[in-house]
């Protein structure tokens, strides 16, 4: 069914209806066109937000880096969603609004052609008509004057008082009206037929060719319409996966977040290694009030001791926010040396022929750790970087010197390897001559060997470093964990263990003394653990608390650890305090401190 057979003679209906298919064209481009302004604005602004919330600073500065990485791999993902949506709304933008504006343009252009056509045929047909109209009337109006001349001359002709001259005269008019109104009958035939072979090619011809290319306009613009409608549809199903992976990127940073690794990057970061303070000594003040009305002005006690007072007998007896609680040293004399009275069994004291140079050396000895325990305690503004980065804490230093060493070992092997491509390329060179002078090498040779040998020495000075700041990290963490672990100092009068040695004999009756000397402490008040000489008490061997298995081979060159085997079975006696080394027992025997990240643990 087409429109020129069934629609022959409704013009205005077709002409409305092609117009209204257009104006829907045209609408749908304006909505489409807004639908990418909506789709702009909104990749825009998703892109201004991840841009407000992306970190100023780089993720591995940030202590919670897990937790960071993952909010940021899903603003990547945000930012992706928008580049997606940027993409949707070009594809609208291209494929939709400027070829069906382009192709609705084509579209008026084509209707406007068809329609001045069939009102063409419309205006020559009622042309056609008109002339009809007008040979008609003619011919009725040549009719009728024709009979009246006829009636004119007959009754002249029976008028017999008409002379025959009017006679005559009337006969020849009626006969040329009646020859006029003969032609006009003819003309009138002649445009008759061919109005009416006009009017046939306009109605069964012309017209409905007219309509049928409307009508082919009109399909033509409603496959064009609806493939612009399958295009909308289109646009987001070919960004669909991409969008897909990035919902799924969200969901693979939601799953990351992991909260020991946090934890643990946060110990990594600011983990300084210094041990933890010791215990606060009572200092007793009451003294100078229970003294003797007959002591001398001095302060010399009845036993002829000078006594300390004030400041000078607090900093000898303890250091505030000490990396140890060191015993305090025993009372000197005018001169320097203790006094007699200071040891009255035992040994002589070491300190007893030093002169009071070298024991004020000795104690400023002392004092360094503490000051370096407690400024890390007060922050670190204003310290000196040092190549051996001695003013970082002692666990950082160490991990600093890690990576300081690794970089030095790499570039040794990196100059190595360049050592050893020269030597083969000096080779090639001697044996044929042709491709280059073996001489022209020497110079790059000796520079890498210089640089070898400065590598070396480096590998060398790191490593010396390193394991130095490894021994004082496992110091500074044995202090700490038998200042929680060792049970306080046995009282005066118990009788000495029979395994400790002279040294802590001397010791216990230094401490007897001094505490002979202090007031006892109160009920509930901590007594003070001295972590000095751990190492001359022997510890009851502590059960495993569970067994590991070696990855892989650790030499334990540094003090305090032990070496192992791979895959070799060990005993588990102590867990990681989080500083990245497990004490384990070997079955053949020894005790020492691994590297967690070289095992595996299982629990009891």
């Amino acid at each position: 069914m087409d429109w020129g057979t069934e629609l022959w003679d409704q013009f205005e209906v077709i002409e409305r209806h092609t117009q209204w298919g257009l104006d829907l064209l045209d609408r749908y481009v304006k909505f489409v066109k807004e639908r990418t302004e909506v789709e702009q604005a909104y990749a825009k602004q998703l892109r201004s937000l991840v841009k407000k919330y992306l970190p100023k600073r780089p993720v591995k500065d940030d202590p919670e880096s897990n937790q960071q990485q993952s909010f940021v791999q899903i603003l990547q993902e945000v930012n992706d969603f928008a580049g997606q949506r940027e993409l949707v709304a070009e594809n609208l933008s291209v494929r939709v609004c400027l070829d069906l504006a382009k192709y609705s343009q084509e579209m008026k252009q084509e209707r406007k052609m068809h329609l001045q056509e069939g009102r063409r045929a419309q205006q020559q047909l009622e042309s056609g008509f008109k002339q009809l109209e007008n040979s008609k009337r003619k011919f009725e109006r040549d009719c009728r004057e024709a009979e009246k001349a006829a009636q004119t001359a007959e009754r002249l002709d029976q008028d017999i008082n008409a002379t025959k001259a009017d006679v005559e005269k009337a006969k020849q008019q009626a006969h040329l009206r009646s020859h006029m109104a003969e032609e006009s009958k003819n003309e009138y035939a002649a445009q008759l037929q061919r109005f009416n072979r006009d009017q046939a090619h306009f109605y069964f011809s012309q017209m409905p060719q007219i309509f049928d290319k409307l009508q082919d306009m009109d399909e033509r613009r409603t496959t064009h319409l609806g493939a612009g409608y399958g295009l909308l549809s289109e646009a987001e199903l070919q960004v669909l996966p991409i969008i897909t992976k990035c919902l799924e990127g969200m969901k693979v940073a939601a799953a990351a977040v992991d909260t020991k690794n946090d934890s643990q990057v946060l110990i990594e970061l600011h983990k300084s290694g210094f041990a933890r303070p010791g215990d606060v000594e009572f200092e007793d003040f009451s003294q100078p009030m229970n003294r003797a009305p007959s002591d001398s002005s001095l302060g010399t006690p009845s036993d002829g001791r000078p006594e300390l007072r004030g400041p000078a007998r607090s900093r000898a007896k303890r250091w505030p926010f000490g990396k140890k609680n060191k015993p305090r040293p025993p009372p000197l004399s005018p001169l320097g040396g203790p006094m007699p009275s200071a040891l009255p069994n035992g040994p002589p004291s070491p300190r007893s022929g030093l002169d009071p140079l070298a024991i004020l050396s000795e104690i400023s000895k002392s004092v360094k750790p503490r000051l370096a325990s407690f400024r890390s305690l007060r922050g670190s503004r204003g310290t000196v970087v040092t190549e051996d980065f001695s003013h970082l804490p002692p666990e950082q230093q160490r991990k600093r010197l890690q990576q300081q060493l690794e970089e030095r070992n790499r570039e040794l092997q990196k100059e190595v390897d360049q050592r050893e491509a020269l030597k083969k390329m000096k080779d090639v060179y001697e044996k044929t001559p042709q491709m280059g002078d073996p001489t022209s090498l020497e110079p790059q040779i000796a520079e890498t060997l210089n640089n070898i040998e400065r590598l070396k020495l480096e590998v060398q000075k790191y490593e010396a470093w390193l394991a130095e700041a490894e021994s004082r990290v496992l110091s500074n963490r044995g202090d700490s964990l038998s200042r929680h672990t060792r049970p306080p100092d046995p009282p005066a009068s118990a009788p000495p263990d029979s395994s400790s040695s002279s040294s802590s004999s001397n010791r216990e009756s230094q401490d007897n003394k001094e505490s002979s000397e202090e007031p006892p402490l109160e009920e509930g008040q901590d007594t003070p653990i001295y972590t000095e000489f751990d190492e001359d008490f022997e510890e009851e061997p502590a059960s495993p608390i569970g067994h590991c298995v070696a990855i892989y081979h650790f030499e334990g060159s540094s003090e305090g650890t032990i070496s192992m085997a791979e895959g070799e079975d060990l005993s588990l006696m102590e867990e990681d305090k989080g500083d990245g080394w497990t004490r384990v027992r070997r079955k053949q025997g020894g005790e020492g401190y691994v590297p967690t990240s070289y095992l595996r643990v299982t629990l009891n």
